[in-house]
């Protein structure tokens, strides 16, 4: 399994509205890519700025290329990011889950590290 996250800034003024699309363009366009195993929107305020943080599970590489295209690792930007976020960061994080909770319905087992026994 793997973690991808992304970060973006808006002014705090325009956090709620940031939200909103977030909400109704971003999480329904992650959950349509078979292999995308979750997606949370996380949201922190300061005095001016509002960040946030897009954190999605995936099945696998592959999953991701199909959301994201041939570079895993560039950042993935809608038409309407240019009316809200501060800057354009290009590149996303990954993470190898290693351990993670989950709920009982679901059947993801967590491959063996390479070099592992």
């Amino acid at each position: 399994m793997i973690c991808r996250m992304w970060h973006g800034v808006t002014l705090r003024s325009k956090a709620d509205a940031y939200t909103a699309f977030l909400e109704q363009r971003a999480i329904p366009d992650y959950r349509l890519v078979p292999g995308n195993l979750s997606v949370a929107i996380l949201r922190r305020d300061e005095a001016d700025v509002s960040h946030f943080m897009t954190v999605t599970h995936w099945e696998s590489e592959e999953s991701i290329h199909a959301f994201a295209g041939e570079d895993l690792l560039t950042a993935k930007y809608y038409p309407e990011d240019r009316d809200f976020l501060l800057e354009f960061e290009p590149e996303v994080q990954h993470f190898t889950v290693t351990a993670i909770e989950m709920p009982s319905n679901h059947s993801f087992k967590p491959k063996p590290l390479r070099g592992s026994a």
